[in-house]
């Protein structure tokens, strides 16, 4: 059970109550209407400090008899730096969540050091560089993408030739499977995670289905289609004569034999 004790200042009618926390840590008993987590903001007036992070200040106004610990709440609003990321110094020596402000000395336009955690700041910079390389990876995907719209605008006509029996060279079907195949290439190279990682995926999985699509057509083309005999041209080869001009009626067969009754007499 945490016990409680007071103890005068020094200053008559001056009395601090202290309370016995969990681990044994004796602390200042917090005022009515303070939680005890520490979420609610303490009373009594208001004092100005000014946080120094880097070559930037800020100037906070916090409860005097506010913990270091609320104070990283308020400096969080201030500088992002979220209260688990922080340390503060104050006279040269860093402070703990549970000290107090007045008990610490710190009054009003009072200087405090700010340092972010080297290991939160190492997450961070971790963090940067990981969201940048997805950035880039996206980017780089995103522009394969925008080739490949540009290929399969090609696909539409070839298909329709192909169903209307016109013979579509090989050689264009070849060409454009071979740029697809290209995309391909240039998604497997680049280095994807997360996000990136997935639109990789789904471009590669597009660009597959047009080159089997592409397959698919070549085979069909190569198929000689039932109309194709109906669009053939029927070429006539005419006799000609002397006088340039085909004649309508037929020719006299040629090599009739020559009939007599001349009889030949023996004796």
């Amino acid at each position: 059970m945490i016990g409680s004790k007071t103890e005068n200042a020094g200053d008559p009618g001056d009395l601090i109550s202290w309370e016995l926390r969990p681990g044994g840590m004796l602390v200042q008993k917090r005022q009515s209407g303070e939680g005890e987590n520490g979420d609610s903001t303490p009373a009594g007036p208001l004092i100005k400090i000014r946080v120094s992070h880097g070559l930037q200040a800020h100037e906070i106004s916090v409860p005097a008899q506010a913990s270091f610990g609320e104070l990283k709440k308020l400096v969080a609003v201030e500088t992002g730096l979220q209260p688990h990321e922080q340390r503060l110094l104050f006279r040269g020596k860093e402070k703990d969540d549970v000290e107090y402000l007045h008990l610490a000395g710190v009054k009003d336009k009072a200087k405090i050091i700010l340092v972010e955690d080297p290991a939160s700041r190492e997450r961070r910079l971790e963090e940067m560089r990981s969201n940048e390389k997805m950035e880039r990876a996206c980017r780089a995907v995103a522009e394969v993408g925008s080739e490949t719209d540009k290929l399969a605008e090609q696909i539409p006509a070839l298909e329709a030739a192909v169903q209307s029996a016109h013979n579509v060279p090989e050689r264009d079907l070849d060409k454009l499977t071979e740029l697809m195949m290209r995309q391909l290439l240039k998604l497997d190279a680049i280095e994807a995670d997360g996000e990136a990682k997935v639109q990789r995926r789904i471009q590669v999985k597009r660009v597959q289905n047009y080159v089997d699509f592409l397959d698919n057509l070549k085979t069909k083309n190569s198929i000689p289609h039932p109309l194709a005999s109906r669009n053939s041209v029927v070429t006539t080869k005419w006799e000609t004569f002397d006088s340039g001009v085909g004649s309508l009626t037929a020719p006299p067969p040629q090599g009739t034999p020559n009939i007599t009754t001349d009889w030949e007499k023996f004796d």
